[in-house]
């Protein structure tokens, strides 16, 4: 099976200086950073997903340093390609579906930020059903550890959970 290693929202707001911190940012960017480097030495496609909020939301808008990815991510995965979302499905919406049919991709790796928003609802998505979908849970974080744990619990039922060192 043909894979792709999905990164959605490593992007400025959720870490330590931006608008909205997460719980346990740099393990998972050090994590992710790992799974990146495995990818790319295992020729696995990187899709970075990057959320733009309207002008009404509190971070991620547009225009702003919080709304960029990463830094370290964008030097890890240098020529990833990249999709553009304002929802929290990675394929509603979005052209999510067009790069993985131009890359022959069944099956998705899926990890980012926020575990029980974009990544469980893009791993859940209509639109992923005709993927093999598993969630990178080392390489996934939220607001906290409860959220976090809650969220892969209640996945769990529909979707694989691994870790990097496994799924790459």
């Amino acid at each position: 099976m043909k894979k792709a290693l999905i990164v959605i929202d490593l992007q400025n707001d959720y870490f330590a200086d931006g608008k909205f911190p997460l719980w346990n940012t740099e393990d998972t960017l050090n994590n992710i950073e790992k799974a990146i480097e495995r990818a790319i030495n295992n020729s696995i496609p990187i899709i970075l997903v990057q959320h733009i909020s309207g002008s009404s939301s509190p971070f991620f808008n547009e225009g702003t340093e919080g709304v960029e990815i990463h830094p370290r991510i964008l030097k890890a995965a240098l020529n990833a390609k990249k999709v553009i979302k304002k929802t929290a499905d990675s394929f509603y919406n979005t052209n999510l579906e067009e790069v993985l049919s131009e890359l022959e991709i069944e099956e998705l790796l899926v990890c980012g930020m926020m575990t029980q928003n974009c990544v469980v609802f893009t791993a859940i998505s209509k639109s992923a059903e005709k993927y093999k979908v598993k969630i990178i849970s080392d390489c996934c974080t939220t607001v906290s550890q409860p959220i976090h744990a809650i969220a892969l619990s209640g996945v769990s039922t529909r979707i694989e959970l691994t870790n990097y060192e496994q799924a790459l």
